[in-house]
């Protein structure tokens, strides 16, 4: 049992009293002693009132609520509290959750009955993406004089606390662009399938011949034995590969401008890139993998149904993070060419780095681009541009010499892998993820995948 702050107020309130009383009144006691009395008087009520609190060990606790949310989003988690004791719990309930995951309040009051249960509601509005975990729930009863109270001890609070786990998914917010990218990709179906045969489609079925036809899609062999003129239609490509690579390894970690205005790191607005691009390759029928790697592989994800796909990815994403090392570029070809045999189309997620890039990737690249079609799409830091157009200040044009030379180098490591046959996307953050679906676009329309 420990005294509250109204045991504390009656104190004072009792140390007052002794001292007016032993300055006013002649044959009032020593101050010494009336003091002593006070607070015999005050530590005797609140062990008593503490004695008369109800067990915090009665409770029972149970949670219900949501388990998944998304990155800027709100989830909200219950906390059962049920009195299975024989005196009414009056006091305080403190839901302790990672600090990352946002949780209000932090204390709830409460007033329990015998066997009666109350449900506390803790918003959750998580700033990082994971799993966030629940801690430790800590019960306070008061007394009914609010002068004791009793309080679990970690040890009972940890055996107490019911665990619960909120997985926090990434932001898709280029999902925004989904409908219009869908729409071109109808069009792009229906150009291929009306107007003939286009590079790399398929062959469907045979048709009458009406104006406006290709003349080169005739089938003269059908057209002979069918004595009427018959064309091949063509098909867009269908049940292609591809593979989504994200580079997690140190130059993910660093952060650029967001969609909000707020730093983020490098790798959310590459989640967010793949996320779209997996989606939209999954309603093309596609088939869409993603592999997520620096020295080792991080997340190994094959795609499912159309159902499902994009709910399986956003899960495997979840618990993604950077890792503060060199990315093994020799690994990530290894492991890009053992996991697909077949042709595929391999988006390479990464930074623009020239360093990292000519010493690591560009010597392995003529291994990849033998066997596949590749793409690397690195997200355009703005802050560049505008460093490369300072001016003012000598120091301000040092800066600005720093940044064009930055800039010069990444447009030589762009135009050295562009030679390899690479096509590489390098575009703001705002920008990013459709610039990535419109390439997957693009080599598809032309049947390149």
């Amino acid at each position: 049992m420990m005294p509250t702050w109204r045991a504390a107020a009656l104190l004072a309130l009792g140390a007052v009293v002794n001292l007016v009383g032993a300055v006013t009144v002649p044959a009032w006691p020593d101050a010494w002693l009336g003091a002593a009395i006070a607070l015999g008087a005050v530590l005797v009520l609140s062990i008593l009132d503490g004695l008369l609190a109800g067990a915090a060990g009665d409770v029972l606790l149970s949670r219900s609520g949501d388990t998944q949310t998304r990155l800027g989003e709100s989830a909200t988690v219950l906390l059962s509290v049920t009195n299975a004791g024989v005196r009414t719990i009056r006091g305080e309930v403190r839901d302790a959750w990672v600090p990352s995951a946002g949780a209000v309040p932090y204390a709830h009051d409460i007033l329990v009955d015998p066997d009666t249960t109350v449900e506390l509601p803790t918003e959750l509005s998580p700033t990082r993406r994971g799993e966030r975990r629940a801690v430790r729930v800590t019960i306070r009863s008061y007394g009914p004089l609010g002068l004791g109270f009793r309080q679990t001890t970690r040890r009972a609070a940890d055996a107490l606390t019911p665990p619960w786990t909120v997985t926090v998914l990434p932001r898709f917010d280029s999902r925004k662009h989904l409908p219009e990218k869908l729409s071109r990709l109808r069009i792009i179906d229906g150009l291929v399938v009306t107007r003939g045969r286009g590079q790399g489609t398929e062959f469907d079925a045979l048709r009458e011949y009406v104006i406006g036809d290709d003349v080169r899609s005739i089938d003269w062999r059908s057209s002979a034995r069918r004595h009427d003129v018959l064309v091949r239609t063509w098909r867009p490509e269908r049940d292609r590969r591809v593979l989504c690579v994200l580079d997690t390894g140190r130059t993910s970690a660093a952060r650029i401008s967001g969609e909000r205005g707020a730093d983020e790191p490098r790798l959310d607005a590459a989640m967010d890139a793949a996320l779209l691009l997996a989606t939209l390759a999954t309603y093309a029928d596609d088939r869409v993998n993603l592999l997520a790697i620096d020295t080792r592989v991080r997340v190994a994800h094959t795609s499912g149904s159309k159902r499902t796909a994009q709910s399986r990815l956003i899960t495997a994403l979840a618990g993604l993070e950077p890792s503060l090392v060199e990315t093994d570029w020799e690994r990530v070809a290894a492991e890009v060419l053992r996991r697909e045999r077949r042709r595929a189309l391999v988006v390479l997620f990464t930074a623009l780095e020239p360093g990292a890039l000519a010493e690591g990737l560009v010597p392995i690249l003529p291994l990849l681009v033998a066997r596949h079609r590749v793409v690397l799409a690195a997200v355009h830091d703005t802050a560049l541009d505008d460093l490369a157009v300072r001016r003012g200040a000598v120091s301000d044009v040092y800066t600005a010499a720093a940044a064009e030379r930055a800039l010069a180098d990444r447009r030589r490591i762009r135009a050295a892998l562009t030679r390899f046959g690479v096509e590489v996307v390098d575009e703001p953050v705002q920008m990013f993820a459709p610039a990535v679906a419109d390439a997957y676009l693009r080599l598809k329309a032309a049947g390149k995948l």
